[in-house]
């Protein structure tokens, strides 16, 4: 009988000590939180928008290119307003063209075309544009007066491929 009491005591300990143990019962410990607010990420916002371009000759007269014939010596500028959106910090962006090949049907030592030069009221600026702002960018033609005989007689240069390209810059802070 003795052996019998002993190995019920003896299962009733273990019991209870698996019932603490396994949460049944309360061992006690410490825990704590703190919540936070870090507060929302929101983008900003990079775009280029266009009004329509003007194309102006060497003496700064309105010219209409569906219709109008280059000789040697012309020079042709397209100006062109665009609204540039940058809104973000370290935002920066460079605008370019694409496009403008060298020659296009044209031979390559008889036309030069540059750009785009950049202005914002009228005062040159230069990339990369970090607010936003409206710029005025700048394109120029020239059919070299050095073309001789009949080279590039009905020949054509497709600036229905041009476009203004705005694009991100990484600033340094970034990685």
């Amino acid at each position: 009988m003795k052996n019998s009491a002993l190995i019920k005591g003896t299962a009733a300990i273990a019991v209870g000590a698996a019932l603490l143990l396994g949460g049944g019962g309360t061992l006690a410990s410490w825990n704590a939180s703190a919540s936070a607010t870090p507060g929302t990420i929101v983008s900003g916002d990079l775009n280029v928008a266009a009004a329509a371009g003007v194309w102006k000759d060497r003496n700064n007269a309105t010219i209409d290119i569906a219709s109008y014939k280059v000789v040697p010596g012309d020079k042709l500028t397209y100006t062109q307003v665009l609204s540039v959106t940058l809104t973000g910090d370290k935002m920066a962006a460079n605008i370019t063209t694409s496009g403008t090949g060298a020659a296009d049907g044209f031979t390559t030592g008889n036309v030069t075309v540059t750009g785009p030069a950049l202005t914002v009221g009228g005062v040159a600026v230069s990339n990369p544009l970090k607010t936003t702002q409206t710029v005025t960018a700048t394109i120029t033609f020239e059919f070299l007066s050095t073309t001789t005989g009949r080279s590039d007689v009905a020949k054509a240069y497709n600036f229905g491929n041009v476009a203004f390209n705005l694009n991100q810059i990484t600033q340094s802070g970034l990685s």
